[in-house]
Formats: structure tokens, sequence, C-alpha cells
């Protein structure tokens, strides 16, 4: 039997409106996808862990659909602790291994300014700096992510309250921090004990409404 094949110019688009929507998950950097780091680390990406099958979750998710979005204070480099140039090196080569893995990320958003802690001319507000919501509208106005349809999974109340600031679902995780910074009261989305736990549920709703 012969396999039957449909013309490329047959292929019609879909009927604007109708379209699914563009939906983001933005994933915590540290102690999210990343086990917190120990003293002494210092922002060599060989010496990074990964949260158990963090990776492969989001693999599923990235073939499920979704855009994948890195976000994150990073206080070491707003405070002077870590060289930028340190900091850029660790993420071009997270972003790296991770596109090798099949998850390319869309964008990745690391505030490395404080307008109180920061040092030099890091010393500066950012809407990017959680929980401020620019990220997740940078991400709704560069490449139309539908925020309602949007997750921000994290291990601190930071993001979290940030996801629910900018009308997003939100997923708390219990690495990490697992919500014990305090800083902001929340009351997540969802709870689970980690970033494929929450991705495979997250992936199980979905499936329920399709």
């Amino acid at each position: 039997m012969r396999p039957i094949s449909t013309p490329l110019d047959s292929i019609r688009p879909a009927l604007p409106g109708t379209e699914p929507p563009t939906r983001g998950l933005f994933v915590d950097r540290w102690g999210t996808l990343l086990e917190l780091p120990g003293k002494g680390f210092e922002a060599q990406f060989e010496n990074a862990e990964f949260v158990p099958g963090a990776v492969d979750a989001l693999f599923r998710a990235h073939q499920a659909g979704w855009r994948i979005y890195l976000l994150g204070n990073e206080d070491a480099v707003a405070r002077g602790r870590l060289k930028v140039e340190t900091w850029e090196a660790f993420e071009t080569a997270l972003l790296a291994h991770l596109a090798g893995m099949g998850v390319p990320v869309a964008r990745c958003y690391a505030c490395i300014d404080h307008p109180e802690h920061g040092k030099g001319k890091r010393q500066r507000d950012s809407v990017f700096l959680l929980p401020n919501t620019g990220a997740m509208y940078h991400a709704m106005q560069h490449d139309g992510v539908r925020l309602s349809e949007s997750w921000v999974i994290g291990d601190s109340t930071l993001e979290l309250a940030a996801g629910w600031r900018a009308g997003c679902r939100t997923a708390a995780v219990r690495t990490g921090l697992a919500g014990a910074d305090g800083e902001l009261a929340i009351d997540p989305s969802l709870t689970g004990d980690d970033l494929p736990g929450v991705l495979n549920e997250i992936l199980m709703r979905l499936a329920t409404r399709t």
C-alpha cells in the first residue's frame, strides 16, 4: 500500500481567529529548573544541576506546542558578587544545552538590576525585576502569548506573584525555596512536588479541555 500524501499547496492555513492560542510557560531558573546553587558556586555551567526530570518535562511541553521562557532575579550579579560576563557565559551555556536537548527557549528574562541593593550601574529599577510583570507583558507584546492561557512556575513567591498580577495561572513547586521565602502572600493555581510533576498536571488539564 502506498502512503497517501497531501500536496503542500492544498494545505490551507487556519481561518483568522481559529488558530490555537500561543501559550507560554514562564519557568523560574533557580530552584525550579536548576537546583539552588550551593555555597561557593561561581556560575560555572558544568557545576550546575538540573532538577531531576526537568529537562525531559520541558521537552514534552515544547512538543505539545508551548513556548518556553526562563525568568528570575539574578541578585548575585546585581549585588556585584558575580561579574556580568560570568553570568552571560553561564546563560549562553545553559541555553545551548537546552536547545541541544530539544528544548528551545523563546526568551530568557534574567534581571541583573536592583534599585536598592544593586552595585554601580546595576543600581536601578527594572520592569523585569520580579515581582514586576515585564517578562510576561514583553512576551505578550512581542510573541503574541496569551497570558490567560499561560503558566508561571516557580519556587518563590516573587515569580508567582508576578504571574498572578499579569493574569497568568501559577504553579508552585516544593523544590528550591518551596515558597518559604515569605516575601509575598500567594495562592497558586496548582502546587506540585517539582517541575515534572506540575508540567504533567498542566498537560493533562489541557488534554481534557481539547
